[in-house]
């Protein structure tokens, strides 16, 4: 007998990081910026003329538009805007990937790919990585109907060079390369320069983490004028007006104060190359980060028994109970405090 139910798409949904709300926490789980966003932000929310909200928003997020090509020195016309980096990057699966051959992403990365992939019914193949975790260019060599690799890597932290990208772009000239760089201003190399270079290649960044502006959900891809028209009429197909007015608003006045984000960035960097070495001197190996979280596996104690033990100090971080990495906990840099905390923690919770 058959049922409405037979007719009900089943997938297996990503699972984000907790998100818990009890008081005195330390969260280092979801890779937000602990600082807040620029200082213009919140002195242009506190104006914020509301009767503007019984309008549609500018269905093109013309504000961001406009602020990044001036931070970016491009034109309008190669820079799309969507509601978080996980919004462009699942319109840039619809747009692009509708190949018969499988497209291509690391065995070891940020897991919302192959839901995407699952969902949208796009055949898909993960390559391995080398050894060190370190992203393997010579799988990406092999047939296929797009690629798609986060750099820096998540959840490894480790970033490619610039050689390496251009490589894998232009022996790939059939396909969309998709260069997803959630984490690319805490000291990788970013792809942009190529764009002007090779037609199949999208970047991608978003607000999430070095902008200090998770909340707002806003992400952007950059490349040819083609592709981003291509994007573009994708999301017509289906919502025209996907990001509010207020994220639009704020977003473009968080881009222009360059100098603070900046300074933000630089203080995370510090953190990080700061707490390294403490770490070290507990007992963990650490991949070579060059995102606002280090990948740490401990050389004597279970990665879900730190993960548990912190959880209890109300300490949260990340940990994946997935093969290959299941010994592996990923921890965001927050503040120097949180930080100090973290490693006085780790002591008693190691021994």
């Amino acid at each position: 007998m058959s049922s409405y139910k037979d007719n009900i798409r089943q997938v297996v949904p990503y699972v984000p990081g907790e998100q818990p709300k009890e008081d005195g926490i330390i969260k280092l789980n979801t890779n937000e910026n602990p600082y807040p966003p620029a200082p213009g932000v919140r002195a242009l929310l506190d104006s914020m003329d509301t009767n503007r909200f019984r309008l549609y928003p500018d269905v093109y997020a013309q504000p961001i538009v406009d602020a990044l090509a001036e931070h970016y020195k491009l034109n309008k016309d190669e820079i799309f805007v969507g509601v978080g980096s996980d919004d462009v990057i699942a319109m840039a699966f619809m747009t692009f990937f509708n190949g018969d051959k499988p497209i291509l992403f690391p065995q070891i990365s940020y897991s919302f790919y192959s839901v995407w992939a699952d969902l949208f019914k796009i055949p898909y193949k993960k390559v391995t990585l080398n050894a060190d975790f370190s992203l393997n260019k010579d799988a990406f060599m092999q047939p296929n109907s797009g690629i798609i690799f986060p750099n820096p890597n998540a959840p490894t932290a480790m970033a490619v060079s610039m050689d390496f990208i251009e490589d894998v772009v232009k022996n790939n000239p059939d396909s969309v390369v998709i260069v997803d760089e959630a984490y690319i201003d805490f000291g990788g190399v970013s792809a942009l320069p190529l764009i002007k270079k090779y037609e199949n290649l999208l970047v991608v960044q978003t607000f999430s983490k070095s902008r200090s502006m998770a909340g707002m959900r806003i992400g952007f891809a950059m490349g040819n004028p083609y592709l981003i028209k291509a994007l573009n009429d994708v999301k017509f197909s289906y919502n025209s007006y996907t990001m509010n007015m207020p994220a639009q608003i704020l977003g473009a006045e968080a881009v222009k104060d360059d100098a603070y984000f900046k300074e933000q960035v630089k203080k995370i960097i510090a953190t990080r190359e700061r707490i390294k070495p403490q770490l070290e001197e507990l007992g963990f190996a650490l991949t070579d980060s060059k995102a606002n979280f280090f990948f740490a596996t401990h050389k004597s104690m279970k990665a879900e028994a730190i993960f548990e033990a912190l959880k209890a100090k109300k300490i949260y971080v990340r940990y994946f109970k997935q093969p290959l990495i299941d010994n592996y906990l990923r921890i965001t840099i927050g503040t120097d405090e949180e930080m100090d905390k973290l490693v006085s923690e780790l002591k008693g919770i190691i021994g």
